[in-house]
């Protein structure tokens, strides 16, 4: 399965994000045939977390001031409060996703990860889901916010919490292919176009 053969995804994190919803999105991009590039503010590498504890170190492969949104197809925004919490007043990433955004690149957002959507000032008017607690954050900014495995709006696609990463990954790389939802039958994403 080649779908994304020749795509190039950028995937910001900072330290502090919850580990697979890094690592599994990258593997199922990677499968597809795309390009992964670990961008982060800083330069090394960047600390992985599961739940609240450290887990993995992972080699950054570019800092975020060297980061062109216009050399990327696509964006993953894994979640972890840690992470999500700092990724959002770093303002080279909201300037990476407002890019993407307004040349309608895909966006692919998990868990905590919609609260960089927020500071970008991109949220408004948008279906999405994400880790619970951050439901009032989405709603003030003006989201339809529901409690769904997976959400597809138009260039976007979110997900709660790692258990939805099988569904997450799969509308994912379905919406950086450019193809319809393919809904399962116990697991089907809502799809607003």
């Amino acid at each position: 399965m080649e779908d994304l053969k020749g795509r190039r995804v950028a995937i910001i994190v900072t330290d502090g994000f919850e580990q697979i919803e890094m690592t599994s999105p990258r593997e199922a991009l990677e499968k597809a045939g795309a390009t992964c590039v670990l961008i982060a503010p800083k330069d090394g590498q960047v600390q992985g977390f599961k739940h609240h504890d450290k887990a993995d170190k992972f080699k950054v492969d570019m800092t975020l001031d060297k980061a062109n949104a216009g050399e990327f197809d696509a964006v993953v925004l894994p979640g972890g409060v840690i992470n999500a919490d700092a990724i959002r007043i770093e303002k080279k990433a909201q300037q990476f996703v407002e890019e993407m955004d307004r040349a309608r690149k895909p966006i692919a957002v998990i868990c905590h990860g919609p609260w960089l959507l927020i500071s970008a000032g991109l949220a408004k008017g948008r279906h999405m889901t994400s880790w619970p607690t951050l439901q009032d954050d989405l709603r003030n900014a003006g989201v339809q916010w529901e409690d769904k495995e997976c959400i597809r709006d138009r260039n976007w696609v979110s997900s709660r919490k790692p258990d939805d990463l099988p569904v997450f990954n799969r509308e994912m790389v379905s919406l950086f292919a450019g193809r319809e939802s393919r809904p399962g039958k116990e697991d089907a994403a809502e799809v607003r176009a």
